[in-house]
């Protein structure tokens, strides 16, 4: 069973592309990553958390803001698709208090290339690719950038496909 990576910019279709890749008619587990928001204070990101929600097959279990290593080291039987790691290592970085070379965000990664690369069954991971903007002019940006990128490459070298999506249109990569 191959474990996939989909990377791509914002708005490019990976979220899409990646669901396409599981049967829709088949039992899966998608793991949201994004934590709670309320949608009082930011509408704009709960439109999109509920857009990612309406358009999930009923016969996929969805599971939000969880230990993401736990649950793939916990052996789903079903095929996962985790969406998205960028959210993800956001809330490792606010967990963190942004701090540079913080022990926990290397451990968290770690931990979660180890869980990728000993999963056996179909896994679908989404992410955004950062290294193809400009340099971001905040420390913040920087270090986030820099720890996604570097989860990206940890991860696809433990993958079996990586695919890029730029406007829409999947490149395989590998």
């Amino acid at each position: 069973m191959p474990r996939t990576l989909v990377l791509g910019g914002t708005r490019s279709g990976k979220s899409a592309h990646a669901e396409a890749l599981l049967d829709a008619e088949a039992p899966a587990l998608y793991v949201a990553t994004a934590r709670g928001v309320d949608p009082a204070t930011d509408p704009e990101w709960a439109d999109r958390v509920a857009t990612h929600r309406q358009r999930r097959p009923a016969t996929w279990r969805t599971v939000e803001d969880a230990d993401l290593p736990a649950v793939l080291a916990g052996a789903p039987a079903e095929p996962v698709l985790v969406d998205d790691l960028a959210t993800w290592v956001t809330g490792l970085l606010d967990d963190a208090g942004w701090a540079r070379d913080a022990p926990s965000v290397a451990a968290a990664r770690n931990d979660l290339v180890a869980a990728v690369a000993g999963h056996d069954g179909t896994l679908v991971l989404v992410s955004a690719e950062v290294g193809l903007g400009v340099v971001p002019s905040t420390s913040a940006g920087r270090r986030f950038r820099d720890e996604l990128g570097a989860l990206n490459q940890e991860l696809a070298a433990v993958c079996d496909e990586v695919w890029l999506l730029v406007a829409g249109l999947p490149l395989r990569l590998r």
